[in-house]
């Protein structure tokens, strides 16, 4: 008997097929006028987009010129790419204009998809951002679609790393902008620490699509957007520390994997404290619990985790003698990222090489608050259906499933479970073997380098010609992801997650077309397309006759999205292919969440060597594993966001204060009212209300004035006087101190003095607000243990955060008005010398946020020229001087060899 929400469906349909079917009358109305676009000349269409435009700066709403807009889109691409729109694709770009998640599944064409609302959008002058995961297919996007938005007559830009900045500016000036999340959550972070509004490159937030979507607003919102400067150097203890965690033994700790967390038992306390007094690195009268041991406690416990829970070349791999931590959803390496809390510098301590130095954070912003800045919002996934309630609980997002252009035909099998790795990984290889020897291509998925390095071996052993994907191979990607769909290819891939290059049967024929003009410059362009086409169809015909493509992943995932982006490889565009999980109860997953049930059953089966267990129980258990590892993760971001709510509140209090002081011509009237209430403050302090003249503190009050104002006033005199109250004489000080600016003024010049003004306000608000961000951190690791008093940690923050916060704004008051009453005219070397330091300084903030990433490209070019030498250095190139110095010190440049120059 049917339940009645299944019956309910079966009359009403879900709410899913309710908006695929709404979209059907838009989609005939854009077909119907498809013979009319086409008939229009180049120019023609160009007029077609001016008009549009037009019309929607008069006022027409976009939803009624998205008909007209589409079919102009879906011609433009016609034309440009010789690519024309299916319907599925017109149903996408619908959902993504009406701010939704669109879920297509792999190979459906969503880079073109993203084309239709972005162009729609444009129409309204104010920008449109397309956010990819990486670098690559940014440029390769933006050089891709951009044919289309120059056809249709619109631009298109394209931010990277290390852009000039005019051409960062010109590229967010454009119609369409094509960015990754970081670099736009950077460049946010950056616009909101310059000193002048020319200086800024973004516009306003007005209408972003989010390509793989649930790998940027999901799996990367746990971690925080953070540009930071360096703080003390404290090597030495890192590296004596590091050494003393070889002495421990397993009694000493605890681990717990499921939450990567360690903790030192008390055999463990005392052990640490003797061995650390010993060593010299704790006092003789100093313990392990008393509170100036903090720090030292600290450290201790992240080189338990450095050596206990971070594993290399699956956490991170040491590349060009640097830790570079890899995307665990991914598999790339993440060029420029450091662990918080001395946990980078733990492993750089573990690893033996340079240990830079901890950092302090300078300005933050987590992905979840800065993608919540847009107008609108729309994303596009292969996988999002199992996130649904996250993205609406969170960004607001709907998530709608489009059909596939054609039906899926890929074969699911289920899950083939193994006692041991052992038994697992030779069952892989022979499966590998046998779909090899009929020539079908097999995708192999992996959790980590490590593991796709032993299975390699292992195919190698066995005489199978393969490919290696992971984060060593990085650069080859593209090429690699493009060839595993030829005949007989066997790819071994870490992570497939946002590859963003489809894995076509028989091979890319575009990415072939360009690797034969590039060996052939001089050939003919036409003549070749059509022999690869040809030899193409060959090759495909054969792949599907060998059953398409393979996909056999040998574990599970935390995530089931990651387990379905590898399976959505196979089977694109209604292709044949199958799909296959191999796993074994040593897997990280099986291991962690409770395999000991499941080896007492298998055990109690007497199940032989080799033999696996296939059911459909087997993957119901899994992946309600699965969900509640996904369902903790949720909680950590949910958290990690209400605690960034708090703060992100003052950010935008902050952010939007400097940039009204950077717009303004003159700020003397918010400068005279600090003063003013400055002077309020002094004189409520040292005239009490309702006292008597002989309980004033006339002395007193002079003084604060003469610190806080640099005003030398008569207020001694004036409070002797017979008849005067509090009032007359703050009316007297507000006079006194506006005279003795106004004499500043004149002797500055009215219009140095407005922007000395505007520098130091700048200034102390960037150095209050960093300090604010330095005490929330402390606040925040400290305000947990409110909870054993049965206090809700959530509320102690925000009460405590509030107050900090009120306490930053008095002290921005003061401070300002103490720096400008000191003001005095500088000698010419002076001036020179304030102004190296605002260029330094400037140039701080600039290079902060990609000074590694500048590093590792500038090092990894100078060793593949295979010139570089780190003991001469007219071999290391230009080296930027914020860059860690090239001799291997770990200092930076200006520090060490920079500072020879």
């Amino acid at each position: 008997m049917l339940g009645l929400g299944t019956l309910a469906k079966k009359v009403f349909g879900t709410p899913n097929d309710r908006m695929v079917k709404a979209t059907r009358p838009l989609i005939e109305k854009i077909n119907a006028l498809e013979p009319e676009f086409e008939a229009l000349s180049d120019e023609g269409l160009k007029q077609k987009t001016e008009d549009l435009a037009k019309r929607a700066m008069e006022g027409e709403s976009l939803d009624a010129l998205l008909p007209e807009a589409f079919a102009n889109c879906r011609e433009g691409a016609r034309r440009a790419l010789g690519l024309r729109a299916f319907d599925t694709q017109l149903m996408g770009g619908i959902f993504l204009h009406q701010g939704n998640i669109a879920e297509m599944k792999t190979g459906e064409g969503k880079t073109l998809v993203a084309t239709f609302p972005a162009y729609l959008n444009a129409l309204t002058g104010k920008g449109v951002h397309i956010v990819t995961v990486n670098d690559y297919l940014a440029r390769r996007d933006a050089d891709w679609m951009g044919k289309v938005y120059n056809t249709l007559g619109l631009t298109c830009g394209v931010i990277y790393p290390q852009q000039p900045e005019e051409e960062k500016r010109a590229a967010y000036a454009a119609d369409v902008t094509y960015a990754t999340n970081n670099e736009l959550g950077f460049d946010y972070l950056r616009d909101n620490m310059r000193s002048e509004i020319s200086q800024m490159v973004q516009r306003d937030h007005n209408f972003a699509v989010v390509d793989e979507v649930d790998s940027i607003l999901i799996d990367e919102a746990r971690t925080p957007l953070i540009i930071s400067g360096p703080s003390q150097d404290r090597s030495e203890l890192y590296v004596t520390i590091d050494k003393l965690m070889n002495r421990l033994t397993e009694e000493h700790y605890t681990l717990d994997e499921k939450t990567r967390n360690a903790t030192f038992t008390d055999e463990g306390n005392e052990f640490l404290e003797n061995l650390f007094q010993f060593e010299g690195v704790l006092p003789k009268d100093q313990s392990f619990y008393d509170p100036e041991s903090t720090t030292i406690v600290h450290h201790a416990t992240q080189a338990l985790r450095a050596h206990k829970l971070f594993q290399r070349d699956k956490d991170y791999i040491v590349r060009n003698n640097e830790v570079m931590l890899i995307d665990e959803f991914t598999g790339r390496m993440m060029a420029g990222r450091r662990l918080s809390d001395g946990m980078h510098q733990a492993i750089e301590a573990k690893e033996g090489v340079p240990i830079q130095p901890e950092n302090v954070t300078l300005a933050s912003v987590t992905f979840q608050n800065y993608f919540r800045l847009y107008n609108k919002l729309a994303g596009m996934t292969g996988t999002a259906a199992t996130e649904a309630e996250e993205f609406g609980d969170i960004y607001k997002l709907g998530v709608v499933e489009v059909p596939t252009n054609r039906p899926i035909a890929r074969i699911d099998e289920h899950d083939q479970v193994f006692r041991t790795a052992r038994e697992k990984y030779a069952a892989i290889v022979e499966e590998i073997q046998e779909a090899h020897k009929k020539g079908q291509p097999v995708l192999v998925g992996t959790t980590s380098i490590e593991k796709s390095e032993f299975l390699s071996d292992m195919l190698k052993k066995a005489g199978v010609e393969h490919n290696v994907l992971n984060a060593r191979h990085h650069e080859q990607e593209a090429k690699i992801v493009a060839d595993a769909g030829r005949f007989g290819a066997v790819t071994i891939a870490t992570n497939m997650a946002g590859r963003g290059t489809d894995i076509q049967l028989g091979g890319n024929v575009e990415l072939k077309v360009l690797e034969a003009l590039d060996a052939d410059p001089d050939a003919d362009p036409e003549a070749i397309r059509a022999r690869i086409e040809a030899e193409h169809a060959d090759e495909k015909e054969k792949v599907l006759a060998a059953g398409g493509l393979f996909v056999l992943a040998t574990e599970r995932h935390e995530s089931r999205r990651i387990d379905n982006q590898l399976r959505g490889r196979s089977g694109r565009q209604g292709d044949p292919g199958r799909s296959s999980f191999f796993l074994s109860l040593d897997d990280d997953l099986m291991r962690i969440f409770g395999s000991e049930r499941l080896d007492n059953v298998l055990s109690k089966l007497g199940m032989k060597e080799g033999e696996a267990i296939v059911h459909p129980w087997v993957n119901k258990s899994l992946e309600r594993a699965q969900a509640k590892v996904e369902g903790r993760n949720f909680d950590i971001r949910k958290q990690l966001l209400k605690f960034d709510d708090v703060m992100n509140d003052q950010r935008k209090v902050i952010f939007a204060q400097r940039r009204e002081i950077m717009e303004a011509a003159d700020l003397s009237e918010i400068v005279q009212d600090m003063r003013h209430q400055v002077i309020d403050d002094v004189v409520d302090t040292y005239i009490p209300p309702k006292s008597y003249a002989d309980q004033w503190d006339a002395e007193g009050l002079y003084a604060a004035m003469m610190e806080k104002t640099n005003l030398d006033s008569k207020v001694i005199a004036w409070m002797q006087e017979e008849g005067v109250d509090d009032n007359d004489i703050r009316e007297r000080l507000y006079k006194a101190s506006d005279e003795y600016m106004a004499a500043k003024a004149a002797q500055f010049g009215p219009e140095n003095m407005r922007n000395i003004e505007k520098q130091i306000l700048l200034q102390t608000i960037d150095g209050k607000w960093r300090d604010h961000l330095l005490t929330l951190e402390h606040l925040r690791s400290v305000v947990g243990f409110r909870g054993y008093a049965q206090r809700d940690p959530l509320n102690e923050y925000k009460t405590e955060a509030f107050t900090l916060f009120e306490t930053l704004l008095d002290s921005l008051r003061e401070e300002v008005t103490q720096k400008l009453g000191q003001i005095r005219m500088l000698t010419e070397d002076e001036q020179q010398q304030m102004m190296q330091q605002l260029v330094e300084q400037q140039k701080e903030i600039q290079s902060a946020a990609d000074a590694a990433t500048a590093a590792a490209e500038a090092a990894e070019l100078a060793k593949d020229s295979g010139t570089f030498d780190e003991n001469a250095p007219e071999t290391w190139g230009n080296p930027g001087r914020n860059d860690p110095c090239p001799c291997g010190s770990g200092k930076k440049f200006k520090h060490c060899h920079g500072s020879l120059a």
